[in-house]
Parts: structure tokens; C-alpha cells; sequence
């Protein structure tokens, strides 16, 4: 697949031009699997957030056509033309386990969050990048309406299994349905979000929609698709490329150039859009932010 380069078209300042996402109301409606009216498609009110980063964005184009979700097939550019078989209304997210008040949240009503503009940079433990401008509320948000208890140690994820909506799941590349964690500090940061757009929309469903989880101090396997289930435990659960593979992908998997994946280097990254490779800070250049939730850790056996 040719990777298109960056456009000028938009910048962080202007995520998206009114007469831009109202031309392209009726592709996402049509395409995107999104079973909305075209008039309900529109712009995301979401505040700037001081915690962006002040990197030009990758395009649109880029974010959407270039994908990992294997739930739609293991390309590159499979997620973007399988995804749209996916029924993203109704939805709804159940948070449950180790808490006071279990909820069973509706899109709508996530929608209804306080939403922020974050524009953060993404590293695929593949060794190649982007920079993202995700829509999104933090994590803590929702967690707090639900009242944690004592013992919820870890944040357990589970991504929505559709057998019938994505076509990926007949391969067993991995132990279905997709599921990723958190240690609570991890979940509770303020760098940690729900996503629900991008580029000032609502999320494409090859990004995840309608609600993904956005780590970016972690690989982009962390950050988990298509939420259906958040589970508080005690136990450090079970997560689906660590079952997988448990030699390759850690439960913590932050950003670590001097740990290579056995496949790949970690020590320098392919920015999409871009020729020359730089090099991949620790933490994904988050480290002043996180590294302290980290402090007496061995990273390289907490890989």
C-alpha cells in the first residue's frame, strides 16, 4: 500500500474546516458504518487541552487508511475497507467488578462527556508513528462515576465480538474477543482518554469506534478499539498479545527505546508521511508525565 504524505490542509489550530465535514457528511454515513442521520454527523464541541502536543497532526487520509484492528484483517488497509460493517448505534459500555455503583453507559451519553481536543503522538510497537488529533474525555472521568473500591488494583478492557460485523475474527490470529489492561494509576492518569472522534468528528470505525482507549505513553496495541466492557479487578488480568506472545509483548509495553521487540528495533521510528526515521524518545516522549508511576521499576523485565 503507498502511504500518502502529510497535507497542509488542516492544522491543530482549525481541527476541522465547517465546510469540510459537512461535505463529507454523506461518505461517513454511507461508509463508515456510523447509523446515524446525516444531520446528526457533524463537528464534536470539545475544548483545547494544554496536555497536546504542539506536533503538526498527520492527515486525515493517513489516520484512516492506515490501521492495525485485526477484528477487520491483519493489512494495513484492511480495517478501513471492512470496518464499515460495523454497527456502532446501538452501543453501550458496561463498567462493572470492583466497584460501588456498576453502570452500563450508552454512546450517547459519553458523548455528553466533557470533551477535549488532545493531540498526541501514537508508536506502534511495528516502529512507525503518527500524531493524532483525538476528541476524548479522561478515563478518571468515567471511572469516578462508577466509585472504585479498595481492592480495584488493575482496569480490565474488552472489545465488542461481532462475528458476523467483523470478518477478522474467523482467523484465530489471537484468543477473541481483543482485551488489553491497565494498573489503576495507569487507568486514572490524566494523560489517559476515551476517544470518541478525531479531526473534530465522530471516530471512523477503523480507529476504533465509537469509543476506543488512548494511552499514549504505551504501543498503539494498548490503546484498545470498539469498548464494551471495562471490568475493575485485584488481579492483574489477562491481556490478548501477552497470551498471545508473552516473550514479545509485556503487560506494561511503555514506549522503551532500549528495548527492542524481537522483531523490531524500538530504538528509532517511521513517522507516516515522513522518510527519514528519528529517534523514539522513552515514555513516547511522555516520561516528565509518567515515568514516576514507574519509579523502582526494572523496565526491561516490566517490558
Amino acid at each position: 500500500m503507498l502511504i500518502k504524505t502529510l497535507t497542509d490542509r488542516l492544522s491543530s489550530a482549525d481541527i476541522t474546516p465547517q465546510e469540510v465535514y459537512l461535505n463529507r457528511r454523506q461518505f461517513m454515513a454511507g461508509s463508515a458504518g456510523l447509523l446515524l442521520p446525516v444531520s446528526a454527523i457533524a463537528a464534536l464541541p470539545a475544548t483545547k487541552s494544554p496536555l497536546s502536543t504542539s506536533e503538526k497532526p498527520n492527515s486525515r487520509d493517513d489516520i484512516t487508511s492506515y490501521n492495525n484492528y485485526y477484528e477487520f484483517g491483519t493489512g494495513k488497509d484492511e480495517p478501513a475497507l471492512y470496518a464499515r460493517r460495523l454497527k456502532t448505534r446501538p452501543w453501550t459500555v458496561t463498567v462493572d467488578g470492583e466497584v460501588a455503583r456498576a453502570r452500563t453507559f450508552d454512546i450517547d451519553s459519553l458523548l455528553k462527556m466533557k470533551l477535549q481536543e488532545r493531540i498526541y503522538r501514537l508508536r506502534c510497537v511495528e516502529g512507525w508513528s503518527m500524531v493524532i488529533p483525538w476528541i476524548g474525555f479522561p478515563l478518571a472521568d468515567l471511572l469516578k462515576q462508577v466509585q472504585p473500591t479498595s481492592r480495584a488494583k488493575y482496569v480490565a478492557f474488552e472489545t465488542a465480538l461481532r462475528p458476523g460485523e467483523m470478518p477478522g475474527v474467523a482467523r484465530r490470529v489471537l484468543d477473541w474477543p481483543y482485551r488489553e489492561g491497565l494498573r489503576i494509576d495507569e487507568a486514572m492518569h490524566p494523560l489517559t482518554i476515551l476517544a470518541v472522534g478525531l479531526y473534530g468528528e465522530l471516530l471512523p470505525n477503523q480507529n476504533g469506534a465509537p469509543v476506543r482507549l488512548v494511552v499514549p505513553w504505551k504501543y498503539g496495541f494498548k490503546s484498545i478499539k470498539s469498548i464494551s466492557r471495562i471490568h475493575l479487578l485485584e488481579k492483574q488480568p489477562l491481556t490478548s498479545w501477552n497470551m498471545a506472545a508473552p516473550n514479545e509483548y509485556g503487560f506494561y509495553s511503555n514506549v522503551n527505546p532500549a528495548v527492542d521487540h524481537p522483531r523490531w528495533s524500538q530504538a528509532t521510528e517511521r513517522r507516516i508521511g515522513e522518510f527519514f526515521k528519528r529517534k523514539t524518545l522513552p515514555f513516547n516522549g511522555y516520561g516528565e508525565q509518567v515515568a514516576g508511576l514507574y519509579r523502582g521499576m526494572d523496565l526491561r523485565r516490566n517490558f
